[in-house]
């Protein structure tokens, strides 16, 4: 039997930021935003994953990222939004948001996000702003 995990966290997508370098230090840092978001994601993914092993092996990620939908547009554009055929071509970018959960599932619902070996990612527009998370156990 494989084992999945699913997830549904309401909320804007936010994707990776590029690291943020310390003046003082000279260290990286992730960005505010991004860190809150990877934390927000962890917390969540733990309510669910509480207890269960790390996932081990080749896993599939499949993300869907719905983003709001913008209030200026008219509403001929917001239908084709809503029905798909419409995509987001503004950011954040895709493969952001993929690596934000990847960084923020680690240790979480697996021992390191270089398990994934597959993905399978899409954006979409709608009402209710949200990312859709599963994981799959390749092995």
């Amino acid at each position: 039997m494989t084992e999945a995990f699913e997830l549904v966290l309401d909320g804007e997508p936010i994707g990776k930021g590029r690291p943020r370098f310390s003046r003082a230090t000279g260290h990286a840092y992730t960005p505010e935003k991004s860190a809150r978001f990877e934390e927000r994601l962890a917390w969540a993914a733990q309510s669910i994953w509480h207890g269960k092993p790390l996932l081990a092996g080749a896993l599939k990620l499949t993300v869907v990222a719905f983003l709001s939908i913008p209030k200026s547009k008219p509403a001929s554009w917001k239908k084709g939004a809503l029905d798909g055929t419409i995509r987001p071509l503004k950011k954040p970018d895709l493969d952001n948001i993929i690596k934000g959960i990847g960084d923020a599932l680690n240790r979480v619902v697996y021992v390191d996000d270089t398990q994934i070996v597959e993905v399978d990612a899409s954006k979409y527009y709608s009402d209710r702003p949200r990312i859709t998370i599963r994981i799959d156990s390749l092995s």
